[in-house]
C-alpha cells in the first residue's frame, strides 16, 4: 500500500494542480470532497485543503469537522483552507481593503520547516477576497506580502499550517519547494511512487479485475487511448479486441495511418467506417453541446453492434484521463462546474451489455506520457499532440458536413506539416484549424471572393488543464496562410488565436 495525501476539494480551479505538484514529487495522492472528511485512512501521511470560490465569511460556505485530522496527521490549508483554519480555532477573517491577485513578494518572518530552503524573498501567486487579521491564539506567524501580514502561519503544538497564497501555481516560484518540505520534512514521505510502479500496480489490478473477460477497446491514434491499450494488453493479451472507428471527423488520412501503426504494435484491431452515420446525427446540429452529444451517441451505439459480434465481450475500455472527467463533472462529487461534455465520460446506456474499465481515469497528460516511455512504447506516438474525441466536429462551428470536413481536413493538414517541417511540432501542446461559420470578401486573380475564414490555434501547456498561445514566428505564420488560401478552395482568409486557458479553452466548442 502505497503512501498517500488526501486533497480536499472546496472547489478551487487550483486543486487538480495541487495533485499534479505532489505526484511529480513521486507521492501518491488522492482527490476527495471537501463533505466526505472523516477517518483517515492508515496509510494517509498527511492532507491539504484547497481554495475555493467561496469566502469562509459566508453562511453556506463549506465548514467541515477537522477534529479527524488535526493534530493526528500533518495538515496544510491552502487559500480558503488556511483561512478555514484559522476562522475555526477563533482566528479573525476579514474582507481585504485591497484585493490581492497575482503576483505578490513573500518574506520570511519566522524560520519554519515548512519553509525549509526558501529565500528569504520570494514571489508568489494570491488569488483572495479575503485575509487573516488575526491568528488563533498561539500561532506562529510565518511569512508575510505587503499587502498581507499573516501570508503562512503554523498553529501552536500541532503540524498543521496554513498559507494565503498558491504554491501549486507555477508563478509561485518556490513553491515546490514548500509542497517538498510539507510531504518529506513534516509528513514524512519517502517518494515511493512512479510511472514504473504504476504500471506494475496497474497491470496486476487489471488482472484480478477482468479475469481473463474480453475487452473491446476503441483507439482513436492518440496518446490516451493508445497507453490504455498498452496497459489493458499487458494485463490480458489477446482478449484485448480493439476497434477503430471513422467518424468521418478524422484528420486528413488519419484512419489509414492509425490501422497500420496499431497493427505494427501487434494489437488486435478492426477499422470500422461509420462515417455516413456520424453526418446523419450531425445534420441541422449547431450548438456544441448537442453536437458532443450526437457524437458520443453514435460512437456508443457503433461500440454496441461491434462488440455483440465478440463472443463474450463483456468490458468496454476507454482512455479516459483526469482532465476529461473534471471538465465533464465534478471530478470528486464536491462544488465544481461542469464546463463541457466528454463523448467518453459518464457512463453508458443501460440497453448497452459491457462494463467500463478506464487504466488511465486518475492521470494528467503527462503522466500518460511518462507511463508509455516506461513500457517502451514509441517516442512519435507518445509526442503526438492530444486531438478531440469528437474530432474535426468541435472545429467546426456550426453544422457539419462531409464538404465541411474535407475542407478543415486540407487547411488543418497543412498546418501540422508545416509545424513539423519547421521542427515547432515539439514545442506545440497542442494544434489545430478551427472553420469559422462566417465568409469573408477576398480577391484572387482579380476576382472578388466571398469565402471561408480559419483560424489557427496553438497552445502550450503541461496537463490541459491550463494553457497559453504560442509565439509561433511570424514567417511561419505568413508562410502557412499563403499555403492555405492557395492550396484549399473554399478559404480567403487566415487569423490566429492568441487567448490562453483560462478564460478561453483551448478547443472552440
Amino acid at each position: 500500500m502505497h503512501e498517500l495525501v488526501l486533497v480536499y476539494d472546496f472547489g478551487s480551479q487550483y486543486t487538480q494542480l495541487i495533485a499534479r505538484r505532489i505526484r511529480e514529487l513521486n507521492v501518491y495522492c488522492e482527490i476527495h470532497p471537501w463533505n466526505s472528511i472523516g477517518e483517515i485512512p492508515t496509510n494517509c501521511k498527511g492532507v491539504i485543503l484547497s481554495g475555493s470560490p467561496y469566502s469562509v465569511r459566508q453562511p453556506d460556505a463549506p465548514n467541515p469537522n477537522l477534529s479527524q485530522i488535526i493534530g493526528k496527521v500533518p495538515l496544510l490549508g491552502v487559500c480558503y483552507g488556511a483561512q478555514l483554519l484559522a476562522q475555526q480555532h477563533n482566528g479573525e477573517v476579514a474582507a481585504s481593503n485591497t484585493r490581492e491577485y497575482g503576483r505578490a513578494m513573500l518574506r520570511i518572518v519566522s524560520e519554519n520547516v515548512l519553509l525549509k530552503n526558501m529565500s528569504q524573498s520570494s514571489q508568489v501567486w494570491m488569488s483572495h477576497g479575503d485575509s487573516i487579521n488575526k491568528l488563533p491564539e498561539g500561532a506562529q506567524r510565518l511569512c508575510s506580502t505587503d499587502d498581507v501580514v499573516n501570508a503562512g502561519f503554523q498553529l501552536h503544538g500541532s503540524s498543521t499550517f496554513g498559507v494565503q497564497f498558491h504554491p501549486e501555481v507555477y508563478h509561485s516560484t518556490e513553491g515546490s519547494q514548500l509542497l517538498r518540505n510539507f510531504l518529506f520534512e513534516v509528513s514524512g514521505c519517502s517518494g515511493d511512487w512512479s510511472p514504473g510502479a504504476y504500471v506494475e500496480e496497474k497491470v496486476a489490478e487489471l488482472k484480478s479485475l477482468l479475469k481473463g473477460d474480453k475487452v473491446v477497446l476503441g483507439l482513436s491514434g492518440g496518446v490516451d487511448s493508445s497507453v490504455a491499450a498498452m496497459l489493458l494488453h499487458k494485463a490480458i493479451g489477446d482478449h484485448l479486441h480493439c476497434i477503430f472507428v471513422d467518424n468521418g471527423l478524422l484528420r486528413k488520412n488519419e484512419f489509414e495511418q492509425v490501422l497500420h501503426s496499431y497493427q505494427n504494435l501487434g494489437l488486435n484491431i478492426k477499422g470500422v467506417d461509420a462515417s455516413a452515420s456520424f453526418y446523419r446525427a450531425l445534420a441541422g446540429k449547431t450548438d456544441p453541446e448537442e453536437k458532443r452529444k450526437a457524437i458520443g451517441k453514435v460512437f456508443i451505439d457503433v461500440f454496441d453492434e461491434e462488440a455483440k459480434k465478440i463472443e463474450g465481450a463483456t468490458w468496454l475500455g476507454q482512455g479516459t484521463i483526469y482532465p476529461d472527467v473534471i471538465e465533464s463533472v465534478s471530478a470528486t462529487g464536491g462544488p465544481s462546474q461542469t464546463i463541457k461534455s466528454h463523448h467518453n465520460v459518464g457512463g453508458l446506456p443501460s440497453y448497452m451489455q459491457l462494463k467500463i474499465v478506464e487504466p488511465l481515469r486518475s492521470l494528467f497528460k503527462d503522466e500518460v506520457r511518462r507511463i508509455g516511455k516506461v513500457m517502451g512504447m514509441d517516442a512519435a506516438l507518445l509526442g503526438r499532440h492530444p486531438f478531440p474525441g469528437p474530432g474535426l466536429g468541435i472545429r467546426i462551428l456550426g453544422e457539419v458536413n462531409e464538404e465541411k470536413v474535407r475542407t478543415l481536413q486540407e487547411a488543418d493538414a497543412i498546418f501540422i506539416d508545416g509545424l513539423k517541417a519547421h521542427g515547432l511540432y515539439n514545442d506545440v501542446w497542442q494544434a489545430g484549424v478551427i472553420l469559422l461559420p462566417i465568409q469573408s470578401v477576398g480577391v484572387m486573380g482579380d476576382e472578388r471572393t466571398y469565402e471561408n475564414a480559419v483560424a489557427l490555434r496553438a497552445v502550450s501547456s503541461t496537463d490541459g488543464m491550463t494553457a497559453d498561445w504560442c509565439h509561433l514566428p511570424y514567417s511561419f505564420l505568413a508562410e502557412i496562410s499563403n499555403k492555405i488560401i492557395n492550396q484549399v478552395r473554399g478559404i480567403n482568409r487566415v487569423t490566429y488565436d492568441i487567448s490562453s486557458k483560462p478564460p478561453a479553452t483551448i478547443e472552440w466548442e
